[in-house]
């Protein structure tokens, strides 16, 4: 294109940089997906299969852009948490953004056969996304907190309503009527009394959403301070100079050696608490 009369056209491309020194957290959400769950019976009130796609669909997002050092999913939708200092793509938000949701949703399409296998697509399922800056570790925090209690108070809501229509008889409508108003408490008290579940002892899967977080692992290189040379006591000063210099080069030689490699781990944990956090504090270091 360089040279053509035509590349004029280039100068109405808006830059869109995204501000530096904040953390970027990209959530990307299915679009219509009461309609897809409908479509391909989705068991109620959570489908393990559909959220394992969900997490497989994710894991490669992150196995492709190391700069994700955490994402947090639940029910038809994931986030993303790049480290502070990323610049991938130059920190451009129109090819950050459709280039990750592109890839989430076409690992979800590539992957639906492995994870529902009886269950044949019957249209494309599609994903929106969004950007937003956080301007410190506290929000961020606050962020992936609010992700999680949503997801509590989605799935505790869906439980009960679900076991209303499923095994106590009720239409959608009687359901959602004997639970309009209710407190978590009341919740707890339905499902114990009149089903006999303990909600506390379903999987964390369902209660608590999925943990994707990136783990830095050794590498199978040498490691630093292995095969230490020992220094006799009686040399020159010529010697000294000369094993001091080996032995930095040896040094290097090993730093080289030993990369830090990193895993993408799979959790259903609380990160409300601290305790996630003070265990991984490399996630919000600058």
């Amino acid at each position: 294109m360089a040279g053509s009369k035509f590349a004029y056209v280039r100068n109405f491309e808006l830059p869109d940089p995204l501000l530096p020194g904040t953390f970027m957290v990209l959530r990307i959400d299915g679009h219509a997906f009461h309609r897809l769950s409908a479509e391909h019976d989705f068991v109620k009130p959570n489908d393990e299969r559909a959220l394992q796609l969900m997490d497989h669909a994710a894991r490669d997002v992150m196995n492709e852009f190391k700069d994700i050092v955490l994402a947090f999913g639940e029910s038809d939708e994931y986030s993303f948490l790049f480290r502070k200092s990323a610049a991938l793509y130059n920190r451009r938000e129109a090819k950050i953004l459709t280039t990750i949701t592109s890839l989430f949703t076409s690992s979800y399409v590539f992957n639906w056969p492995t994870y529902l296998p009886d269950t044949p697509l019957k249209y494309c399922p599609a994903f929106d996304g969004r950007i937003v800056l956080y301007p410190s570790a506290r929000v961020v925090r606050d962020y992936f907190s609010w992700r999680q209690a949503d997801t509590h108070i989605n799935n505790l809501y869906n439980t009960v309503f679900w076991a209303l229509v499923l095994k106590g008889g009720q239409t959608t409508t009687e359901a959602h009527a004997t639970l309009r108003g209710t407190v978590s408490s009341t919740k707890h008290e339905i499902l114990f009394s009149r089903f006999g579940i303990n909600y506390n002892e379903l999987p964390s899967r369902f209660r608590k959403g999925s943990v994707l977080v990136r783990t830095e692992m050794q590498g199978d290189g040498e490691e630093e301070g292995t095969n230490a040379e020992e220094h006799p006591s009686s040399t020159t000063h010529a010697s000294t100079a000369e094993t001091a210099a080996a032995a930095v080069e040896g040094a290097s030689r090993r730093k080289q050696k030993s990369r830090v490699r990193t895993t993408v781990e799979l959790l259903h944990c609380d990160i409300i608490g601290d305790e996630f956090w003070n265990a991984r504090a490399n996630i919000l270091a600058d």
